[in-house]
């Protein structure tokens, strides 16, 4: 089944549970309903779910939040593999906007969602970025499932990319610094105040400089309206968020055998056990996340190997993949809320008059965001110095050493 009605028909049933109200009822169907327009990933074959993704996708996928500290990049990463949960936080955030920070997550405690959705209701604009790019969403779930590595890997390639196009360095709002060793640099970013984090907003056309794989341009997702208009170049940091508590997870960034194999990343445990009631610590005592599929509900694992791994034995077979593409075809790429029609919004990269569109940053092709994602290219990711050299975590749940400050772009 096609992930969006996975997600909405579980929300939906989740929600008509109890006593929910006539009216509330009617807004749900009508989100349901909504929500089957998001754009299906057009170019997705159906033997590529066996596959794993290439160099090219993963650098698709993670422009966006590559350049994001590296604790609030972590937990976006594993909220990404509870979809569902991330779908009913965003409209938990929108039915409480006076909400954000530390006061928000302490809010929702005793919710059933993962200590990583909790945390992200700190920052309702990225939760809602995530609920709203669903499909973008879900690709950065099975990634970090299926490929935490190659993952690290990318995010370590993206932001080598930034710093040498002069585009990633320290400013007011957090610190960049590279730790380099035995011929291998980790590039680690964290808020110059552990306890006031910033969401970096920036167009993934500009921060990277020029993009190596025209068929895989990385999509750009705009500041809210508030913020002003969509960003052609330049970085812009949103308000600081006092989110000091909600911050668990980490990177360990380790380089071996010619590449950052040795990456995972983390959490900590005595922070996220404030964040819920309902976190079990026994499944990180060595302080390294790893997935629970207790929080997937059901939402469709990529592999048959991950669905065999994680005990899942819903059938996902390619008909019927195909049945609920062609269904959706032809209703055009919902990424608008319903009810917002606002400019700016959902534009690609190059300047132009908002269109209910994706973001191709090129012509032709009637695609979703993420339409390529699963076209060929060449797997082999990039290697880089050899050696070997470890660094442990430098973000909140780690502890990081050092919160400097820096000059502003």
């Amino acid at each position: 089944m096609l992930f969006s009605q996975v997600v909405f028909r579980r929300l939906l049933c989740r929600h008509l549970r109890g006593n929910e109200q006539y009216m509330e009822r009617r807004k749900l169907l009508a989100l349901s309903a909504a929500a089957l327009a998001f754009a299906p990933f057009h170019g997705l074959r159906a033997q590529d779910s066996n596959k794993p993704f290439t160099t090219e996708q993963l650098d698709q996928m993670l422009a966006p939040i590559a350049l994001y500290p590296d604790a609030l990049l972590s937990q976006v990463l594993m909220a990404a593999t509870y979809p569902l949960e991330v779908v009913e936080a965003a409209r938990w955030s929108q039915a409480n906007p006076n909400l954000k920070g530390d006061a928000a997550v302490a809010a929702v405690k005793d919710k059933s969602w993962d200590v990583s959705v909790k945390s992200l209701t700190a920052f309702p604009q990225t939760l809602q970025m995530m609920s709203n790019q669903l499909d973008w969403t879900q690709k950065l779930g099975d990634a970090m499932i299926g490929q935490q590595k190659d993952v690290a890997t990318a995010v370590q390639r993206l932001r080598a990319k930034a710093q040498a196009a002069g585009n990633l360095k320290s400013t007011p709002q957090q610190t960049v610094t590279t730790q380099s060793s035995g011929g291998a640099s980790a590039i680690v970013i964290e808020p110059a105040n552990p306890e006031l984090l910033y969401v970096p907003y920036y167009n993934p056309a500009w921060a990277y400089g020029p993009w190596p794989y025209p068929a895989y341009p990385p999509p750009y997702y705009p500041p809210p309206p508030n913020y002003g208009a969509a960003l052609m170049t330049g970085m812009m940091f949103g308000l600081g968020v006092a989110a000091g508590a909600a911050m668990f997870g980490g990177w360990h960034w380790g380089y071996a055998g010619g590449g950052w194999g040795a990456s995972y990343t983390t959490v900590n445990v005595n922070r996220a056990t404030n964040i819920t009631n309902n976190f079990n610590a026994d499944r990180y005592r060595n302080g390294q996340w790893n997935h629970d599929p207790a929080h997937r509900d059901g939402v469709p694992y990529r592999t048959p190997a991950e669905r065999q791994e994680f005990g899942q034995h819903r059938p996902d077979s390619a008909a019927q993949r195909e049945q609920f593409r062609g269904q959706l075809d032809g209703r055009g790429n919902y990424t608008q809320r319903p009810g917002e029609n606002r400019a700016g919004e959902n534009r690609p990269a190059e300047n132009r008059p908002a269109e209910n569109r994706s973001f191709e940053n090129r012509a032709g092709g009637d695609r979703g965001a993420f339409g390529d994602i699963n076209r060929g290219g060449s797997g082999a990711s990039r290697d880089f110095d050899r050696g070997s050299q470890s660094w442990g975590n430098r973000s909140f749940g780690g502890g990081g050493e050092r919160f400097g400050g820096g000059g502003r772009r």
